[in-house]
């Protein structure tokens, strides 16, 4: 330790890294690509650790009558087998309202539904025990799609509408009319890491998880209740997931319960890893939707009212289908001012597994409705779709025209400007033309172009989600440790966080060690999801820094006996005057001065409130914001296609870390690409679903890219909100930036009809689809020149 005498006198010249700003590498990526990170299933087996897996259900609706599990047991290294009566605690694990069963009693309500759960001393021993359950049914009749759910009126949880003025008397009125309808597929997680979690007994009756989850505390949470012990008995730990997309947000509670449940009957470390078929029959997938709109609007295509009906598939139970279909309500506007508008939205019970979150968390469903209406607009008067979304969108300023259906003010509208810049450098008025001319010469190929907009509404709507905490200890040779509540599956949170802590102290990135997320670290936390992990937890890491700095900055003072003004947090160097301490020297001397250098922190979005009964308030802090031009080329014989250039322009506000940024997009990107065009969901008539691995389910390979991909940041808005350090959420809104391949395969159909009729096309637009589009088309307009032939 040096002495007062011997402190540096001239400015340090050090160059930190890994501050705010900086193109910072995610902080796991050579662990990634060499095999080094540490994954659940990686773990090194413990003593006497066993392995589990599920019996589940072979029908779709209908009452257990009874239930043979003799070979069950007597199958070779079995351990214990567990069901719904050997549940110590609760058996309901429903994340907000009841109804998801953690094993089935008496009555099933979707084809693999669990029944049981196995120990035994090998996965393969386990999982072919489980395959040997002998069980007796009595069928119900099972209801497996929307439709027949409005029928018989199956909701999970009650409709809910948005409604001002008088949507009915506005469209009647309209100078035009047009309504539509749209059925959109769901879209299966296909994370790299499945479903898994290891238990292990610990004293005084508790358990330890090794959990893949977005959303430690609730698995704490349940797995308390499943167990019937106290909260503070179960610790649960999740350093990474091998990818979530939201299907780890409450889904992986369920496997981590189970799990935990033969952990204590075994008093035996037990893991659960579900087989890839399993697990996409088992877990639930983005809620497949039925949308209708009508709406009237001018000539110029402004529209002056709006009727939409959205109905969310939800499967069994209620998971948190509430709070998707009233996001897919919240963002059925998109980036559109509708003045008189009524929405509804339906939750659909169906005897299907229950479907949860998924990236956009119900926004694109309801996004994709409005864009399919403003290009039939554009059809229906025959011009460019840009034109129609450009008159629609909502004021720059605050006004009459700034106001969403659901009463909020659309404050740092930048979506005009946004799509201003990125219509002129990607040469989209151009390309329009050159797109038309080439469908004019080419009879089999046709070309498509779309420009779309996002507007995604930031922060979770169930308001008491939006708080986070964090922990920071600093040690007295100046390196850092730091922990939050948020979960890292692959999106750089981590590395975002400790960057923003690296910049708090003005110290090197590498000085900061960030560990698993843990509940017996900071409790209570919410799942990291609704883009929201950055803004939570890095705020509350802020604070936490913040503290511990003030007290360094007044320590320095007093000790020094100099103004804490002037005291700077520089380049590893704590400066004063003409005179610094290294940050690693102070904190030597602050300990020995008995200064704490250890601190919690914590955050709450501020402004949110929404009142449901008047379906009125502000349930987003902010918009975040961007858009994509795609041109496609398809073949009108067989329906196959191409993307073959994407240019995008996303608003981030002041970046954080513009690499993991810009990943964000383009991952975000072709995720949204892949739901629809080439992810296709198919169950049978029995409820059985037939894709349930890669074979079957295609998820966008390397040669779907674009051929051309274009990327940029938008650079002029920073968030006028106070968010970390005025950045804006990144992980969401890309995904419904691919709406606008969707709209070029529709705009490339259309060319059949010379841009006179809008063709349906469901989702997701698979080669099958686009040509019964084209097929469609080309009856239309063969049964339009029969009529004027004869006319």
């Amino acid at each position: 330790m040096r002495k007062l005498s011997d402190i540096d006198t001239t400015q340090p010249a050090i160059n930190i890294r890994g501050v705010i700003g900086k193109a910072e590498k995610h902080e796991s990526a050579h662990k990634h690509v060499s095999g080094e990170a540490v994954y659940i299933d990686d773990r090194l087996n413990t003593i006497n650790q066993l392995h589990a897996a599920v019996g589940k259900s072979q029908i779709t609706h209908g009452k257990i009558k009874s239930i043979d599990l003799t070979e069950v047991y007597k199958a070779e290294g079995v351990v214990a087998v567990a069901t719904a009566n050997d549940v110590p605690g609760q058996l309901d694990i429903g994340p907000v309202f009841p109804g998801d069963k953690l094993l089935v009693k008496n009555l099933v309500e979707f084809y693999g539904q669990p029944l049981f759960v196995v120990a035994a001393h090998s996965h393969q021993q386990a999982w072919r025990a489980a395959q040997l359950a002998k069980v007796e049914y009595e069928v119900l009749p099972a209801i497996l799609n929307i439709d027949t759910a409005l029928q018989q009126q199956s909701f999970v949880r009650p409709p809910h509408t948005m409604q001002r003025g008088d949507a009915s008397a506005a469209i009647d009125n309209a100078p035009h009319q047009l309504s539509g309808e749209l059925s959109i597929g769901g879209q299966e997680h296909f994370y790299l890491e499945g479903q898994i979690s290891t238990a292990v007994p610990t004293e005084d009756e508790g358990m330890q998880i090794f959990t893949s989850s977005q959303h430690p505390s609730e698995v704490q949470k349940l797995v308390a209740e499943v167990l019937d012990i106290p909260f503070n008995l179960v610790t649960v730990d999740m350093r990474r997931m091998g990818g979530a997309f939201g299907g780890k947000e409450t889904q992986a509670a369920q496997w981590a319960c189970l799990a935990a449940l033969l952990a204590k009957i075994t008093q035996q470390p037990v893991k659960l890893r579900l087989n890839r078929s399993d697990d996409m029959v088992m877990t639930g997938k983005r809620h497949p939707f039925k949308n209708s709109y009508r709406i009237g609007f001018d000539q110029q295509g402004r529209i002056l009212g709006a009727k939409i009906t959205i109905n969310g598939n939800c499967g069994y139970s209620p998971d948190l289908s509430d709070a998707i279909v009233d996001r897919a309500m919240f963002h059925t506007d998109n980036a559109y001012y509708l003045d008189q508008v009524k929405i509804v939205g339906n939750r659909c019970k169906t005897h299907m597994v229950s479907h949860t979150a998924f990236r956009g968390f119900g926004g694109p469903q309801g996004m994709i409705t409005i864009e399919a209406a403003m290009d039939d607009i554009a059809r229906y008067l025959g011009t460019d779709p840009l034109s129609i979304r450009k008159i629609n969108f909502y004021d720059e300023t605050p006004g009459s025209r700034s106001t969403t259906p659901y009463y909020q003010t659309v404050e740092q509208n930048i979506i005009p400007q946004l799509v201003e810049k990125l219509e002129q450098s990607s040469d989209y008025q151009q390309r329009r033309e050159q797109v038309i001319a080439f469908n004019q010469t080419n009879k089999v190929l046709k070309k498509g172009l779309s420009l779309t907009p996002v507007k995604f509404g930031i922060s979770f709507t169930v308001q008491h989600l939006n708080q986070a905490g964090a922990l920071i200890h600093v040690y007295t040779d100046g390196s850092i440790h730091l922990n939050h509540g948020g979960t890292e599956m692959g999106q750089g949170l981590l590395t975002k966080v400790a960057q923003i802590v690296a910049e708090e102290f003005q110290v090197d990135i590498d000085t900061i060690c960030v560990s698993s997320t843990r509940t017996d670290k900071v409790p209570n936390t919410s799942p990291t999801a609704a883009s929201s992990g950055t803004d939570l937890n890095g705020k509350a890491a802020q604070n936490a820094a913040k503290t511990i700095k003030k007290r360094l900055t007044d320590f320095v003072a007093q000790y020094f006996k100099i103004e804490p003004t002037v005291v700077e947090f520089i380049n590893s160097q704590v400066m004063f005057g003409k005179q610094s301490i290294s940050f690693a020297e102070l904190a030597q001397l602050a300990y020995i001065n008995r200064i704490s250098l250890s601190a919690t922190g914590y955050y709450r979005t501020p402004k949110i409130h929404y009142d449901r009964n008047k379906a009125a308030g502000r349930p987003f802090f902010y918009f975040a914001g961007g858009a994509a031009v795609s041109e496609v080329i398809i073949d009108t014989l067989t329906g196959e296609y191409k993307v073959l250039r994407v240019d995008i322009l996303h608003d981030v506000g002041k970046s954080l870390n513009p690499a993991i940024d810009i990943g964000q997009i383009e991952g975000g990107f072709v995720q949204g690409m892949g739901w629809l065009t080439t992810e296709e969901l198919v169950w049978n008539n029995q409820g059985q679903l037939l894709t349930t691995g890669p074979a079957t389910y295609k998820i966008p390979a390397v040669s779907d890219m674009p051929v051309d991909f274009r990327v940029e940041l938008f650079p002029e808005y920073p968030n006028r909100e106070a968010t970390i350090y005025h950045s804006k959420a990144v992980g969401e809104p890309p995904l419904m930036l691919a709406i606008s391949v969707w709209s070029a395969l529709r705009d490339a159909v259309s060319s059949l009809s010379d841009y006179s009729i809008s063709p349906p096309l469901d989702t997701p637009a698979t080669p099958e689809r686009v040509l019964k589009a084209v097929e469609f088309i080309q009856a239309k307009t063969n049964q339009e020149c029969s009529e004027n032939e004869l006319g």
